[in-house]
């Protein structure tokens, strides 16, 4: 498994191709598609990763949901 990409660019914001990168290089190609579609964060308000970010949550604080939720290791968040 590869390291995640760094999150970076011109305004700080993390990219959403850098975003499923991540989530792809952490849970997998097969498993991804899944965390993010079914499992609900509570931390972000009981909704699916996917529907935060179709509601704009800023996709950094939807990535460490996801992180602190699977329990991924600090130097990956």
């Amino acid at each position: 498994m590869r390291a995640p990409v760094v999150y970076r660019d011109y305004r700080g914001r993390v990219r959403l191709t850098e975003f499923h990168n991540n989530i792809q290089s952490v849970f997998g190609p097969a498993m991804a598609p899944t965390v993010l579609r079914d499992h609900v964060l509570a931390s972000l308000g009981g909704i699916t990763a996917e529907r935060a970010v179709e509601k704009g949550v800023g996709l950094r604080d939807v990535w460490w949901a996801l992180c602190s939720d699977f329990d991924v290791p600090r130097d990956k968040w």
